[in-house]
């Protein structure tokens, strides 16, 4: 049975190749781990292949393309995150990722996953501060962040 390999196989074969392989093992190995192609390589399966590893490098590229354009935006803004504090000037609890994110969305109109923002040690004081954010695709960017009491 001829199948197209999904991923690499040690032993067997590479992402994207087409080899015959012995029915049982297709059946049995291949086919139920996702390893392979659930149907024969005939030339349309092996055009819908490429096809789809196309599209997915296009989306890849899109992605990175977004990373890079957030890094460019986030090198001009500083944030304003406001946050209360007792009588001795410390806040109550700590600047969140989720704060600095959500700040950024109503602010500049930027949207960074929460998850995606670095914090080296939470913040709990008023001030500027540079937070690391890491935008996928090996592209970083710092956010300026200023945090002033809420009244």
């Amino acid at each position: 049975m001829k199948v197209i390999f999904n991923t690499d196989v040690r032993g067997q074969g590479k992402k994207g190749e087409m080899k015959e392989v012995s029915i049982g093992y297709a059946r049995n190995y291949l086919l139920p781990r996702g390893l392979a192609s659930d149907s024969e390589a005939t030339p349309d399966a092996i055009n819908a292949f490429k096809l789809k590893e196309k599209a997915k490098a296009a989306q890849a590229a899109r992605e990175k393309a977004q990373a890079a354009e957030n890094a460019r935006k986030l090198e001009g803004v500083q944030v304003t995150v406001r946050a209360k504090a007792g009588s001795n000037g410390k806040l109550f609890g700590a600047v969140t990722s989720e704060a600095i994110s959500k700040a950024l969305k109503e602010q500049f109109d930027i949207d960074i996953e929460k998850n995606k923002i670095v914090q080296a040690d939470p913040i709990k004081n008023f001030g500027s501060f540079n937070v690391k954010a890491k935008l996928g695709y090996e592209v970083s960017g710092t956010i300026n962040v200023l945090v002033i009491e809420d009244k």
